[in-house]
C-alpha cells in the first residue's frame, strides 16, 4: 500500500505509531508528513503523535474498530469484490426516497440486519435508501451528526466491509443509496482535528460546535479533507449520491463555495465512473442558488429538502403552532408550496422576525425533496412522536397522499409506510460520563423552553431511549398498520403509472382549497386529489370531469357523487381516468 501521509502543516514533529514501535515522520510540502513502515497492509493498525502529543487516529483514518478514540485501521479498498458492474440508478426526478436510521432499523442494528429487510422497500417501490450518517461517532448509538472520523463506517454497524456489502445489496435490487454526511461541524467526542492544523475557525459559529474553517488561511487542505471525503463515499463505496447536512451552517465566504466545488468534482467523478450521482441539500435558507448552475450563479446541486412544505403540511393537518409553525397553519400555505417551492419567498416570517427565502422562479418540483415525516421532524419532539400519535388515519392518509402525489421527489421516513406506533427520540451513547450528563440536562432546557415538561424528556443517554426508537417489524402484518401500508402501497404504484404525477413543473399544479371548510383539491394532468381535513360531513367539489373514477379512497364513507366527493369526517380521494383503475 501506500506510505502513511498526514496533514500537519504547523507541527515542529510527527511521529507513525504502529502497535509498540514509533518512527519520525518527514515533512514534505504543504504540510504533509510522511512515513513508510514494514507493517503496511490493508488492516495494519496505526496512529500519529504531533509534538509528543497523542497517539491520535489518522484524521482520514478508513477504519476504527476500536472507536473514535482507538487506533486507525489501513484498508485497501481494492480488495473488495462489488457485484454491482454496469449498476446504474434511476433519476432522482422520478424516485421514491426513503430515509433509514441503521441502528433502529432492525432489531440488530447493523449493515448486514438492513439487508434482511431490502425486499420490504423493493416491494414497497422505493427508488433510493438515504442512510442517515455511518461516519464513526463517539459509543454504540447515535444518530450520527455528531460523526469525527468522516472516512471511516460506524464500528458497531459493522464497519466498512459492511458498507460495503449493504450498497452491493441495494443495487442488485435496483436501489441507489444515498448517504447523509455532515460538513458544517464536527462531534465533540473524539474530536482530534485540531491538534493537527487549521480545521476549525472563530469567526463563524454553529449551534452545535465549532465552525469548520473553509475560507481562512490553511482552509485549502481543509476544504480538500471534505471534498475527497465526498468523493471517498461516491468512489470506493459505490455510493449514489449524498445528502448534504445543514448547508446553511457551512459558512465559506470564499469566490468559489465550498458546495458548488463538491459538484464540480461530484460531475467529473460521474464522468469517470459513467454512472449518475446526485447532491442533496438540507437547507434553512429557502435559496435558489443551491440547485441553480454555476453558470447562473449557483452552486448546481440537484435538490434540496422543502422545509416549507413539512411545515405547511405538518402545520395544516395538525393545527400546531408553536416554534417555527408559527409561520404557517392555513390550507393557502400548502397551496403556496405545491404551486410555487417555497411558501417563504421573500416574505416576512413571523417566526424569524425578517423577511426569509427567495422566489424559486424556473424551478423544477424535482429540485425539491417533499416529505410529510423526517427524523428532524420526528426526533425533535419531546416525546418522538410520529404523525399518527399526532392525528387520525383520516388525516394521515390524506397527508400521504398530498406529498406522495406532489411535484416533489417524496421521502418516506422509516416505518412512516406502515403507520409505525414506536417513537424515534433523541439518543446518544457518549463514552465520557460528563458530556452524556451535558447532553442529558441540556435536551431538557432544551423542551422546557417551548414550553413542554422536563418531566417528559427522555434522557437521551438512557439505553432505553435507543431501544424503544427500534422499528416493530411485526406491526405491518397487523392492523391498522397493515392497511396504511396497503395504502401507501397504492400512492407508490399510482405515482409510478401515471406519468403526470412525476412532471416537475409547478406551473402545471392546479390547487383548489376552502379555508373555513377545511377542504383542498390538487389536480395533476388527468389525475385529481380531494382532501376534507374536516371532522364533520363535507361535499368538497370534485375538479374532475364527470367520467373520472375513484383510484384510491381512503375509507368507504368517503363516496364519489354528482359534482363532488362526499365526506362523513376526514379523508382522501383519488380520483382518474377509468383507463387507470384497470392497471
Amino acid at each position: 500500500m501506500a506510505p502513511f501521509r498526514v496533514w500537519a502543516p504547523d507541527a515542529r514533529e510527527v511521529e507513525l505509531v504502529t502497535g509498540p514501535r514509533s518512527a519520525a515522520m518527514t515533512p514534505g510540502e504543504g504540510g504533509w508528513w510522511c512515513a513508510s513502515a514494514a507493517d503496511s497492509a490493508s488492516g495494519a493498525d496505526y496512529a500519529f503523535r504531533v509534538d509528543g502529543r497523542g497517539p491520535f487516529p489518522d484524521p482520514r483514518s478508513p477504519w476504527q474498530p476500536r472507536g473514535v478514540h482507538g487506533l486507525s485501521r489501513r484498508l485497501d479498498h481494492g480488495l473488495f469484490a462489488w457485484g454491482d458492474a454496469g449498476w446504474q440508478p434511476p433519476p432522482l426526478s422520478s424516485g421514491l426516497v426513503y430515509e433509514l436510521h441503521v441502528g433502529t432499523y432492525t432489531p440488530a442494528g447493523t449493515f448486514a440486519a438492513v439487508i434482511d429487510r431490502l425486499d420490504h422497500l423493493a416491494g414497497l417501490g422505493v427508488s433510493h435508501v438515504e442512510l442517515m450518517p455511518v461516519a464513526e461517532f463517539s459509543g454504540p448509538r447515535g444518530w450520527g451528526y455528531d460523526g469525527v472520523d468522516l472516512y471511516a463506517p460506524h464500528h458497531a454497524y459493522g464497519g466498512p466491509e459492511e458498507l460495503k456489502r449493504l450498497v452491493d445489496a441495494c443495487h442488485r435490487r435496483g436501489l441507489a443509496v444515498i448517504l447523509d454526511v455532515v460538513y458544517n461541524h464536527l462531534g465533540p467526542d473524539g474530536n482530534y482535528l485540531g491538534f493537527y492544523g487549521p480545521y476549525f475557525t472563530g469567526r463563524y459559529a454553529t449551534p452545535w460546535g465549532e465552525a469548520m474553517n473553509l475560507d481562512g488561511a490553511g482552509s485549502d487542505e481543509v476544504r480538500r479533507y471534505f471534498v475527497d471525503n465526498a468523493l471517498m463515499w461516491m468512489r470506493d463505496y459505490h455510493m449514489d449520491g449524498l445528502r448534504i447536512d445543514a448547508v446553511h451552517a457551512i459558512f465559506d465566504m470564499s469566490a468559489v463555495h465550498l458546495l458548488e466545488q463538491l459538484a464540480g468534482e461530484t460531475a467529473e467523478l460521474e464522468s469517470r465512473l459513467g454512472r449518475r450521482l446526485v447532491l442533496v441539500a438540507e437547507s434553512d435558507l429557502n435559496a435558489p442558488r443551491l440547485v441553480r448552475s454555476p453558470d447562473a450563479g449557483g452552486y448546481g446541486l440537484q435538490a434540496m429538502w422543502n422545509e416549507d412544505f413539512h411545515h405547511a403540511l405538518h402545520a395544516a393537518l395538525t393545527g400546531e403552532r408553536q416554534g417555527y409553525y408559527a409561520d404557517f397553519g392555513g390550507l393557502a400555505d400548502v397551496a403556496k408550496a405545491l404551486t410555487k417551492g417555497f411558501v417563504y419567498d421573500g416574505k416576512y416570517s413571523v417566526y424569524r422576525r425578517r423577511r426569509h427565502g427567495r422566489p424559486a422562479v424556473g424551478l423544477s418540483g424535482h429540485h425539491f425533496v417533499g416529505f410529510l415525516q423526517n427524523h428532524d421532524q420526528v426526533g425533535n419532539r419531546v416525546e418522538g412522536d410520529r404523525m399518527g400519535r399526532l392525528v387520525g388515519a383520516g388525516l394521515l392518509k390524506a397527508g400521504a397522499a398530498l406529498f406522495l402525489t406532489s411535484p416533489f421527489v417524496p421521502m418516506l421516513f422509516q416505518g412512516e409506510e406502515w403507520g409505525a406506533a414506536t417513537p424515534f427520540l433523541y439518543f446518544t451513547g457518549y463514552e465520557d460520563p460528563q458530556l452524556g450528563h451535558a447532553v442529558s440536562e441540556g435536551r431538557r432546557r432544551e423542551f422546557a423552553a417551548f414550553g413542554w415538561d422536563q418531566g417528559l424528556v427522555p434522557d437521551p443517554q438512557a439505553e432505553d431511549t435507543f431501544r424503544r426508537s427500534k422499528l416493530d417489524w411485526t406491526e405491518p402484518e397487523r392492523e391498522p398498520h397493515a392497511d396504511l401500508l396497503r395504502w401507501h402501497r397504492g400512492l407508490v404504484r399510482l405515482r409510478r403509472e401515471a406519468p403526470e404525477l412525476t412532471d416537475g413543473r409547478l406551473e402545471d399544479v392546479r390547487v383548489e382549497f376552502d379555508e373555513p371548510n377545511r377542504w383542498i383539491t390538487v389536480s395533476r394532468g388527468r389525475i385529481h386529489v380531494v382532501c376534507s381535513l374536516s371532522e364533520g360531513r363535507r361535499l368538497v367539489p370534485s375538479p374532475g370531469p364527470a367520467e373520472s373514477v375513484t383510484l384510491l379512497a381512503s375509507a368507504e364513507t368517503a363516496l364519489a357523487a354528482r359534482g363532488g366527493v362526499s365526506f362523513t369526517g376526514p379523508g382522501v380521494v383519488v380520483l382518474g381516468p377509468p383507463d387507470y383503475r384497470s392497471r
